[in-house]
């Protein structure tokens, strides 16, 4: 894929309803990655909105543990988007109205999402596969939300499967039933995470829609992003996988879509800053044995392409204790920024080494 020129044209600022985002580069809302912490962490290294982890509609969940943490918006920079899953109508909007309560200023309807425990449900992408159900959803959310100065947004697959690509249909009638943006992930359901992304579809609906359309699927790199706002038209792009362990690859986007060039890859002191804050946060919003667990993942994605990363990753999943962990990941970035003033090349071209001893 060949760089694109310069077009300051591409980075651009976004409207949802009333709300005005810096810029048209977005967090894809992910289960399990996307809470409070990793939203800020990529808010603040150039992303223009982050979307949360999908929050169930039923309402016997709400007090579980679970769901009050992705419920808790505090300290975090607005607009709050909160992403809401479901099969009926009422309780869709029962949901987005007690996430309302709680602080969203964006709601987001999981119509998108693969996994089997959500589809088995009718949830997530599923909804797809009946219209008019799906458009009940939308119509009884837009509801609850509007007196309330609430704008809703949908994120959907291209379709059920390869012979069930519905997403113009639905598309179409989400905006006439007063939703404020779409997201479209260019796979089916049926092709999961697997396969290559098609954005054909995302620029078919937003040749035929008004409201803004976002490209998602497979934006991996700044060019990738470039060729996907110029090719669709689309007026945003969402990176979900690329972005883990990576959370700088907004500001990477942001500077080749302006400037037509890369930055340096991020000072090795900087991501070190970065992630031990990030792991600081948080532990305070999961305690320390929940945090020290569910932190690992994170850490992984962080270090996997660094030299000595695979061994560091292996040692420190045995760790427990969240002073420990935090630790160990400090003192594994300066080793290696006593070697590297930047981030170095992966690690199969640099056969560095590092134990939690050294």
């Amino acid at each position: 894929m060949s760089p694109a020129p310069s077009s300051p044209t591409l980075l651009r600022p976004v409207h949802i309803g009333p709300h005005r985002l810096a810029n048209n580069l977005f967090v894809a809302p992910m289960a399990g990655v996307t809470d409070r912490p990793f939203r800020q962490l990529c808010r603040r290294l150039g992303a223009g909105h982050a979307v949360s982890e999908m929050v169930t509609s039923k309402r016997e969940l709400w007090d579980s543990l679970t769901t009050s943490r992705r419920a808790n918006h505090e300290g975090e920079p607005g607009p709050i988007a909160v992403q809401i899953a479901g099969t009926e109508p009422a309780m869709m909007a029962e949901a987005a109205a007690y996430n309302i309560d709680r602080g969203a200023q964006i709601i987001d309807i999981n119509m998108g999402c693969p996994a089997k425990k959500v589809c088995n449900t009718w949830a997530g992408s599923a909804l797809m596969r009946d219209e008019a159900g799906a458009l009940a959803i939308v119509e009884a959310v837009v509801a609850a939300c509007a007196p309330r100065g609430v704008p809703v947004t949908l994120k959907m697959r291209t379709g059920w499967c390869a012979t069930e690509r519905n997403a113009l249909t639905i598309a179409r009638a989400a905006e006439s039933a007063g939703v404020a943006m779409v997201t479209v992930h260019g796979r089916t359901r049926e092709q999961g995470y697997g396969g290559q992304a098609e954005h054909d579809t995302v620029a078919a609906i937003k040749a035929a829609l008004r409201i803004p359309v976002v490209a998602n699927g497979d934006i991996d790199t700044p060019e990738r992003a470039a060729e996907v706002l110029r090719t669709t038209g689309c007026d945003a792009v969402m990176v979900g996988r690329a972005a883990q362990g990576r959370p700088w690859i907004f500001a990477d986007i942001a500077h080749y879509l302006a400037h037509g060039t890369h930055r340096p890859a991020p000072a090795t002191r900087d991501v070190q800053r970065w992630l031990t804050e990030h792991l600081s946060d948080h532990y305070r919003l999961y305690g320390e044995a929940s945090g020290v667990r569910s932190a690992r993942k994170h850490i992984g994605w962080a270090v996997r392409a660094l030299p000595g990363g695979e061994a560091f990753r292996a040692a420190m999943n045995t760790l427990d204790d969240a002073d420990a962990q935090w630790h160990a990941v400090t003192r594994f970035f300066d080793h290696l920024a006593d070697h590297h003033e930047r981030l170095p090349v992966p690690a199969a071209a640099n056969p560095d080494h590092f134990t939690l001893s050294a």
